[in-house]
């Protein structure tokens, strides 16, 4: 999303500077989120039943979703990232792109890349949500539900705050940079909500799709020995990141149990590497780390490697540092 990968304050743009370092930078949205496409989603009846308090007005009181149905899933988000890398290989005239993803992008990139190890140069994690025994089928589609989730902004402040526990962790303000770019890319979403008595503008809520996901597990990252073989995978989290690392773990619920080191361990190819970045959480782009998180993915697409490594687990400081992890 533009907001986390190209975030237009000071020195947060992430797109920004692969595009200075001399890459070539594309960046997507899978429909629902961002600035792709939302069919059926104008309609605030299609959020989240639970959540839709946060879009009144429009709304006056709970409603039946006009599309009773999740709005994407794990193939149709394959067959999305597909169309980008095939616009991309031509209009670039290369073979194989480097894929860069944070959070719910691994549920596409991932098994994208084990399904076309020929068009994918390597492979860029952050924090990814990874559940290692999740669903290996689809089920029956389309899946009822609801097309759209929302999030406020004191959803975005609470989330992000539990994960803090530095005192430097991120600048003073972010929270609000942040919400404002969020709010950019949404010109329906920004208009939803109870009226701002300061402002009189809405509170505004940020809209994302509601997916239903299979087929990323132990067994996919594992398949073949593509990943971390013809395919080089660079892991990073940050060290209090509770979105991709579930606490507790949740076992009775596998499909929404994520770890990330179980990525690191599922993959079978030797080139693999896994960065824990201190003082960071699941918004690494929006905190004090960016700059370092930066640094390491040029690093990344120029070598694949990190400190002249191509396997191990390791930490980076606040220095931007890498040391084996004890």
């Amino acid at each position: 999303m533009l907001a986390g990968f190209d975030l237009q304050h000071t020195s947060y743009g992430w797109a920004e500077a692969l595009a200075q370092a001399g890459y070539d930078v594309f960046m997507m949205d899978l429909q629902g989120s961002g600035r792709s496409p939302r069919p059926r989603m104008e309609d605030p009846c299609n959020v989240n039943p639970k959540q839709q308090a946060a879009v009144t007005p429009p709304l006056s009181g709970p409603r039946t979703a006009s599309y009773p149905f999740v709005l994407t899933n794990s193939q149709s988000d394959q067959d999305e990232l597909s169309t980008v890398v095939e616009y991309i290989r031509a209009l670039r005239d290369v073979s194989k792109v480097a894929l860069i993803g944070w959070s719910a992008a691994a549920f596409a990139m991932g098994p994208y890349a084990v399904r076309n190890p020929g068009k994918v140069e390597s492979l860029f994690l952050l924090a990814p949500i990874f559940p290692p025994a999740g669903p290996p089928d689809p089920p029956t589609l389309p899946a009822p539900g609801f097309p759209t989730h929302v999030l406020t902004y004191p959803g975005l402040d609470q989330a992000w705050s539990n994960e803090v526990h530095c005192a430097t962790q991120r600048e003073p303000g972010m929270i609000d940079v942040a919400w404002a770019a969020l709010m950019e890319n949404d010109p329906i979403g920004r208009t939803w909500g109870k009226i701002d008595a300061s402002t009189g503008k809405p509170a505004g809520a940020s809209r994302y799709r509601n997916f239903v996901s299979w087929g990323w597990n132990s067994t996919t990252a594992g398949q073949g020995g593509v990943l971390g073989g013809s395919v080089p995978v660079l892991i990073v989290h940050g060290e209090f990141d509770r979105t991709a690392n579930t606490t507790p773990p949740n076992p009775a619920v596998p499909a929404l149990d994520f770890h990330v080191p179980a990525l690191y361990n599922a993959i079978t190819g030797p080139h693999k590497l896994l960065v824990t970045v201190k003082c960071a959480g699941h918004s690494m782009p929006w905190e004090v780390q960016h700059k370092n998180l930066h640094n390491v993915s040029k690093h990344w697409l120029k070598h694949t490697n990190v400190g002249g490594k191509t396997n191990g687990l390791f930490d980076m400081d606040l220095n931007g540092a890498i040391s084996p992890s004890p």
